[in-house]
Protein backbone atom coordinates (compact mmCIF):
# COMPACT_ATOMS: atom_id res chain seq x y z
CA UNK A 1 0.00 0.00 0.00
CA UNK A 2 1.29 3.56 -1.03
CA UNK A 3 2.05 6.20 1.79
CA UNK A 4 -1.13 8.49 1.98
CA UNK A 5 -2.16 11.26 4.14
CA UNK A 6 -3.73 8.32 5.85
CA UNK A 7 -0.98 5.96 7.05
CA UNK A 8 1.61 9.14 7.31
CA UNK A 9 -0.45 11.85 9.67
CA UNK A 10 -4.08 10.35 10.37
CA UNK A 11 -3.51 6.97 11.62
CA UNK A 12 -0.22 7.97 14.16
CA UNK A 13 -2.09 10.91 15.24
CA UNK A 14 -5.27 9.00 15.55
CA UNK A 15 -3.62 6.44 17.49
CA UNK A 16 -1.32 8.84 19.55
CA UNK A 17 -4.61 10.59 20.82
CA UNK A 18 -6.35 7.25 21.59
CA UNK A 19 -3.40 6.26 23.81
CA UNK A 20 -3.43 9.18 25.21
CA UNK A 21 -6.87 8.98 26.64
CA UNK A 22 -6.11 5.72 27.85
CA UNK A 23 -3.23 7.37 30.08
CA UNK A 24 -5.19 9.82 31.15
CA UNK A 25 -8.08 7.36 32.97
CA UNK A 26 -4.91 4.88 34.21
CA UNK A 27 -2.61 5.24 37.80
CA UNK A 28 -0.49 2.88 39.31
CA UNK A 29 -2.60 1.76 41.22
CA UNK A 30 -4.92 -0.35 38.37
CA UNK A 31 -1.81 -2.28 37.61
CA UNK A 32 -1.27 -3.13 41.43
CA UNK A 33 -4.68 -3.82 41.38
CA UNK A 34 -3.54 -7.34 39.88
CA UNK A 35 -2.20 -8.76 43.10
CA UNK A 36 -5.87 -7.83 45.00
CA UNK A 37 -8.00 -9.57 42.65
CA UNK A 38 -5.65 -12.08 40.96
CA UNK A 39 -8.24 -14.55 39.63
CA UNK A 40 -10.58 -12.25 37.36
CA UNK A 41 -7.66 -10.82 36.06
CA UNK A 42 -5.80 -14.22 35.63
CA UNK A 43 -9.07 -15.69 34.08
CA UNK A 44 -9.42 -12.50 31.57
CA UNK A 45 -5.70 -12.81 30.00
CA UNK A 46 -5.90 -16.44 30.00
CA UNK A 47 -9.28 -15.49 27.37
CA UNK A 48 -7.65 -12.67 25.97
CA UNK A 49 -4.53 -14.43 25.20
CA UNK A 50 -5.25 -18.15 24.44
CA UNK A 51 -8.96 -18.60 23.81
CA UNK A 52 -9.68 -16.20 21.16
CA UNK A 53 -6.58 -16.22 18.52
CA UNK A 54 -8.00 -20.14 18.99
CA UNK A 55 -11.43 -19.49 18.20
CA UNK A 56 -10.25 -16.72 15.87
CA UNK A 57 -7.82 -19.47 13.96
CA UNK A 58 -11.58 -21.87 13.58
CA UNK A 59 -13.27 -19.13 12.61
CA UNK A 60 -11.06 -18.01 9.77
CA UNK A 61 -10.67 -21.69 9.01
CA UNK A 62 -14.49 -21.79 8.91
CA UNK A 63 -15.08 -19.19 7.15
CA UNK A 64 -12.52 -19.86 4.17
CA UNK A 65 -11.45 -16.34 4.36
CA UNK A 66 -8.61 -15.40 1.94
CA UNK A 67 -5.26 -15.45 3.45
CA UNK A 68 -5.02 -11.56 4.12
CA UNK A 69 -8.46 -11.46 5.46
CA UNK A 70 -7.89 -14.16 8.01
CA UNK A 71 -4.29 -12.37 8.90
CA UNK A 72 -6.09 -9.07 9.39
CA UNK A 73 -8.84 -11.30 11.70
CA UNK A 74 -6.35 -12.64 13.83
CA UNK A 75 -4.41 -9.51 14.34
CA UNK A 76 -7.65 -7.95 15.83
CA UNK A 77 -7.93 -10.87 17.92
CA UNK A 78 -4.06 -9.90 19.35
CA UNK A 79 -5.02 -6.43 19.75
CA UNK A 80 -5.92 -5.48 23.42
CA UNK A 81 -9.29 -3.89 24.96
CA UNK A 82 -10.03 -0.03 23.66
CA UNK A 83 -11.17 2.55 25.73
CA UNK A 84 -14.55 2.10 24.74
CA UNK A 85 -14.69 -1.29 26.52
CA UNK A 86 -14.64 0.70 30.03
CA UNK A 87 -18.05 3.04 28.57
CA UNK A 88 -19.82 -0.18 27.94
CA UNK A 89 -18.98 -1.92 30.95
CA UNK A 90 -20.05 1.00 33.13
CA UNK A 91 -23.62 1.09 30.85
CA UNK A 92 -23.87 -2.50 31.50
CA UNK A 93 -22.85 -2.50 35.27
CA UNK A 94 -20.05 -4.05 34.83
CA UNK A 95 -16.68 -3.55 37.13
CA UNK A 96 -15.23 -0.65 35.44
CA UNK A 97 -12.04 -0.92 37.77
CA UNK A 98 -11.36 -3.89 36.33
CA UNK A 99 -11.62 -3.32 32.57
CA UNK A 100 -8.88 -0.10 33.41
CA UNK A 101 -7.17 -3.53 34.76
CA UNK A 102 -7.33 -5.22 32.39
CA UNK A 103 -6.76 -2.68 29.53
CA UNK A 104 -4.07 -1.57 31.14
CA UNK A 105 -2.08 -4.95 31.38
CA UNK A 106 -3.29 -6.00 27.82
CA UNK A 107 -1.71 -3.08 26.50
CA UNK A 108 1.97 -4.42 28.04
CA UNK A 109 1.84 -7.79 26.87
CA UNK A 110 0.39 -7.25 23.91
CA UNK A 111 3.98 -5.81 22.75
CA UNK A 112 5.09 -8.99 22.86
CA UNK A 113 1.93 -11.87 22.11
CA UNK A 114 0.53 -9.62 19.29
CA UNK A 115 3.61 -9.75 16.80
CA UNK A 116 4.00 -13.52 18.03
CA UNK A 117 0.15 -14.26 16.90
CA UNK A 118 0.87 -12.12 13.87
CA UNK A 119 3.75 -13.78 12.56
CA UNK A 120 2.06 -17.35 13.29
CA UNK A 121 -1.11 -16.42 11.31
CA UNK A 122 1.06 -15.13 8.37
CA UNK A 123 3.33 -18.00 8.34
CA UNK A 124 0.19 -20.17 8.44
CA UNK A 125 -1.80 -18.52 6.15
CA UNK A 126 -0.04 -16.75 3.72
CA UNK A 127 3.34 -19.62 4.18
CA UNK A 128 6.38 -19.52 5.44
CA UNK A 129 7.89 -17.43 2.74
CA UNK A 130 5.36 -14.58 3.58
CA UNK A 131 6.17 -14.38 7.09
CA UNK A 132 8.32 -11.92 8.97
CA UNK A 133 10.78 -12.27 11.47
CA UNK A 134 10.06 -10.80 14.79
CA UNK A 135 12.49 -7.52 14.36
CA UNK A 136 14.10 -5.68 17.84
CA UNK A 137 12.74 -2.22 16.26
CA UNK A 138 9.17 -3.83 15.09
CA UNK A 139 8.52 -4.23 18.65
CA UNK A 140 10.03 -0.90 19.48
CA UNK A 141 7.60 0.53 17.02
CA UNK A 142 4.26 -1.17 17.98
CA UNK A 143 5.47 -0.11 21.68
CA UNK A 144 5.99 3.68 20.70
CA UNK A 145 2.99 3.91 19.26
CA UNK A 146 1.16 1.96 22.03
CA UNK A 147 2.89 2.89 25.21
CA UNK A 148 4.65 6.13 24.68
CA UNK A 149 1.06 8.09 25.11
CA UNK A 150 0.16 6.10 27.43
CA UNK A 151 3.01 6.99 29.66
CA UNK A 152 2.66 10.67 29.09
CA UNK A 153 -1.22 10.70 29.73
CA UNK A 154 -0.36 8.58 33.34
CA UNK A 155 2.10 11.55 34.16
CA UNK A 156 -0.27 13.88 33.47
CA UNK A 157 -2.88 12.37 35.71
CA UNK A 158 -0.04 12.11 38.61
CA UNK A 159 1.17 14.84 38.02
CA UNK A 160 -1.27 17.49 37.30
CA UNK A 161 -4.85 15.69 37.96
CA UNK A 162 -6.80 19.16 37.82
CA UNK A 163 -5.63 19.51 34.31
CA UNK A 164 -5.78 15.40 33.36
CA UNK A 165 -9.69 15.76 34.06
CA UNK A 166 -10.13 18.89 32.45
CA UNK A 167 -8.70 17.11 29.09
CA UNK A 168 -10.48 13.50 29.81
CA UNK A 169 -13.61 14.99 27.92
CA UNK A 170 -12.53 16.01 25.01
CA UNK A 171 -9.94 13.64 24.70
CA UNK A 172 -12.24 10.85 24.76
CA UNK A 173 -14.56 12.81 22.01
CA UNK A 174 -11.59 13.44 19.96
CA UNK A 175 -11.17 9.39 20.42
CA UNK A 176 -14.34 8.78 18.71
CA UNK A 177 -14.13 10.95 16.18
CA UNK A 178 -10.67 9.40 14.94
CA UNK A 179 -11.99 6.09 15.26
CA UNK A 180 -14.54 6.93 12.84
CA UNK A 181 -12.50 8.85 10.22
CA UNK A 182 -9.81 5.75 10.44
CA UNK A 183 -12.47 3.08 9.85
CA UNK A 184 -13.95 5.53 6.90
CA UNK A 185 -10.87 6.20 5.59
CA UNK A 186 -9.48 2.62 5.60
CA UNK A 187 -12.48 1.62 3.97
CA UNK A 188 -12.40 4.32 1.22
CA UNK A 189 -8.63 3.57 0.27
CA UNK A 190 -10.37 -0.02 -0.62
CA UNK A 191 -13.54 1.02 -1.75
CA UNK A 192 -13.01 -0.57 -5.33
CA UNK A 193 -12.49 -3.75 -3.52
CA UNK A 194 -14.43 -3.16 0.18
CA UNK A 195 -17.88 -4.33 -1.08
CA UNK A 196 -16.43 -8.02 -2.28
CA UNK A 197 -14.07 -7.69 1.48
CA UNK A 198 -17.33 -7.29 3.53
CA UNK A 199 -19.22 -9.58 1.67
CA UNK A 200 -16.01 -12.19 2.48
CA UNK A 201 -15.15 -11.15 6.16
CA UNK A 202 -18.65 -9.77 7.31
CA UNK A 203 -20.48 -13.03 8.81
CA UNK A 204 -16.77 -14.03 10.22
CA UNK A 205 -16.21 -10.50 11.89
CA UNK A 206 -19.61 -10.60 13.43
CA UNK A 207 -19.15 -14.64 14.30
CA UNK A 208 -15.58 -13.53 15.94
CA UNK A 209 -17.37 -10.73 17.68
CA UNK A 210 -19.88 -12.74 19.11
CA UNK A 211 -17.80 -15.88 20.87
CA UNK A 212 -15.90 -13.04 21.91
CA UNK A 213 -18.77 -11.35 23.95
CA UNK A 214 -19.14 -15.42 25.05
CA UNK A 215 -16.18 -16.48 26.01
CA UNK A 216 -15.52 -13.06 27.66
CA UNK A 217 -18.66 -13.74 30.05
CA UNK A 218 -19.28 -17.61 30.37
CA UNK A 219 -15.66 -18.53 30.68
CA UNK A 220 -15.22 -15.91 33.85
CA UNK A 221 -18.88 -17.50 35.37
CA UNK A 222 -17.48 -20.84 34.62
CA UNK A 223 -14.45 -20.15 37.02
CA UNK A 224 -16.52 -18.60 39.53
CA UNK A 225 -15.54 -15.18 38.98
CA UNK A 226 -18.53 -12.31 40.35
CA UNK A 227 -21.48 -11.23 37.23
CA UNK A 228 -20.00 -7.87 37.46
CA UNK A 229 -16.73 -8.77 36.71
CA UNK A 230 -17.42 -11.55 34.47
CA UNK A 231 -19.40 -8.68 32.19
CA UNK A 232 -16.45 -6.54 32.72
CA UNK A 233 -14.42 -9.55 31.32
CA UNK A 234 -17.21 -9.94 28.10
CA UNK A 235 -16.85 -6.30 27.60
CA UNK A 236 -13.34 -6.44 27.60
CA UNK A 237 -12.50 -9.06 25.15
CA UNK A 238 -15.44 -8.08 23.10
CA UNK A 239 -14.56 -4.92 22.05
CA UNK A 240 -10.88 -4.99 20.70
CA UNK A 241 -8.33 -1.97 19.86
CA UNK A 242 -9.73 -1.75 16.42
CA UNK A 243 -7.54 1.74 15.60
CA UNK A 244 -4.74 -0.48 16.87
CA UNK A 245 -5.27 -3.28 14.27
CA UNK A 246 -5.79 -1.06 12.03
CA UNK A 247 -2.62 1.21 12.39
CA UNK A 248 -0.52 -1.55 12.32
CA UNK A 249 -2.19 -3.60 9.43
CA UNK A 250 -2.04 -0.01 7.47
CA UNK A 251 1.20 1.67 8.72
CA UNK A 252 4.26 1.54 6.21
CA UNK A 253 6.70 0.78 8.98
CA UNK A 254 4.77 -2.04 9.78
CA UNK A 255 2.40 -4.48 7.66
CA UNK A 256 1.86 -1.96 4.87
CA UNK A 257 -1.18 -4.10 3.69
CA UNK A 258 -4.69 -2.15 3.74
CA UNK A 259 -6.57 -5.45 3.25
CA UNK A 260 -5.47 -6.71 6.33
CA UNK A 261 -6.88 -3.27 7.83
CA UNK A 262 -10.33 -4.29 6.90
CA UNK A 263 -11.50 -6.65 9.15
CA UNK A 264 -10.97 -4.25 12.09
CA UNK A 265 -13.04 -1.58 9.99
CA UNK A 266 -15.67 -4.41 9.54
CA UNK A 267 -15.66 -5.25 13.23
CA UNK A 268 -15.37 -1.86 14.76
CA UNK A 269 -18.82 -0.87 13.17
CA UNK A 270 -20.12 -4.10 14.49
CA UNK A 271 -18.77 -4.27 17.66
CA UNK A 272 -21.20 -1.29 18.88
CA UNK A 273 -24.12 -3.28 18.18
CA UNK A 274 -23.16 -6.70 19.82
CA UNK A 275 -21.85 -5.02 22.50
CA UNK A 276 -25.12 -3.05 23.43
CA UNK A 277 -26.95 -5.96 23.08
CA UNK A 278 -25.19 -8.23 25.18
CA UNK A 279 -25.23 -5.40 27.66
CA UNK A 280 -28.83 -5.76 27.52
CA UNK A 281 -29.04 -9.51 27.83
CA UNK A 282 -26.71 -10.06 30.80
CA UNK A 283 -28.86 -7.13 32.83
CA UNK A 284 -31.97 -8.88 32.01
CA UNK A 285 -31.21 -11.93 32.85
CA UNK A 286 -29.96 -10.33 36.38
Amino acid sequence: MESSVLTTVLLPVALGVIMLGLGLSLTLADFARVVRYPRPVIVGLSCQMILLPAACLLIAEAFGLPPELAVGLMLLAASPGGVTANLFSHLARGDVALNITLTAVNSVLSLFSLPIIVNLAMAHFMGDEQSIPLQLDKVVQVFAIVLVPVGIGMGLRARWPGLAQHLDRPVKALSAVFLILVVAASIFQERHNVVGFIQQVGLAALAFNLVSLLVGYVMPRLARVERRQAIAIGMEIGIHNGTLAIAIASSPLLLNNSVMAIPAAVYSVLMFFTAAGFGVLVNRRQ
